[in-house]
């Protein structure tokens, strides 16, 4: 890696007083999250229950033809960390709307299902005053690997700032369970789908291309993969930033 990674104890204090900071800023009286079954909502789920205290999380697990797989790792989770869930299957809504909507290609099909997601999610946040909490890390972020108004629709984002190197380091502070944290990362948009896979780059090596790119040191792996990177960063700049506005 290009620097020395932070502690995950210090990570863990450090997200957790902010998370207590963002809750009493707002005036909500706790933590909504979506609860996927993989390491990034376990890690935000762990926090949260740290934060608030595990009386005041919800996590909802919003299967959409989902692997049954994810489901079963999300009740694992949410049964290590003793908080609450509510399961809603999507399923109906999303055939609803594809039954009214003209054909569309996979990704447009796929992209509807994490806005399904937030949808809901928003629902039960304005009823209960809760903050929307979202599970993205640096790594997706960085180079636009979210649905715009969907995984990236949300209120807060307490490991934005965590390449997912270090998220894997934080959940082992966490206490997260090891199958979660040994599986493929995936967003469930089709079957057999894979964060890498559909990325083209393994997360090491997307880590190690951000973190030189940020400290502006050598690159040690092939220019064809960090100028992938770029362009990838380059290409979803619009993702992170907000609505353009045409000022007169």
């Amino acid at each position: 890696m290009a620097t020395a990674l932070p502690d995950g104890c210090y990570m863990k204090k450090k997200i957790v007083n902010w998370i207590k900071k963002q809750v009493r800023l707002s005036g909500a009286k706790g933590i909504i999250l979506g609860l996927s079954g993989g390491i990034d909502s376990a890690v935000i789920l762990a926090l949260a229950k740290e934060a608030v205290g595990k009386n005041k999380v919800l996590a909802l697990i919003l299967p959409c033809h989902s692997q049954k797989q994810d489901m079963i790792d999300a009740k694992l989770t949410a049964k290590r960390f003793g908080i609450k869930t509510k399961t809603i299957d999507l399923s109906k809504a999303y055939d609803t709307l594809m039954g009214l909507f003209p054909k569309g290609n996979r990704l447009s099909q796929a992209n509807l299902k994490p806005r399904l997601r937030m949808m809901t999610l928003y629902y039960f946040a304005n009823n209960l005053n809760y903050l929307v909490c979202g599970t993205g890390n640096k790594s997706e972020i960085m180079v636009g690997y979210s649905t715009k108004y969907g995984d990236a629709g949300v209120d807060i984002l307490p490991i934005g700032s965590l390449l997912k190197s270090q998220v894997r380091q934080l959940a082992w502070a966490l206490n997260v369970p090891e199958p979660i944290m040994s599986k493929a990362p995936t967003a469930g948009l089709w079957p057999d789908q894979t964060d890498e896979g559909e990325m083209g780059i393994t997360y090491p090596e997307l880590d190690d291309i951000l973190m030189a790119l940020e400290k502006k040191v050598r690159q040690i792996l092939p220019l064809y993969k960090v100028k992938k990177v770029k362009a990838m960063v380059k290409r979803s700049e619009h993702k992170r930033r907000l609505p353009q506005i045409c000022y007169i």
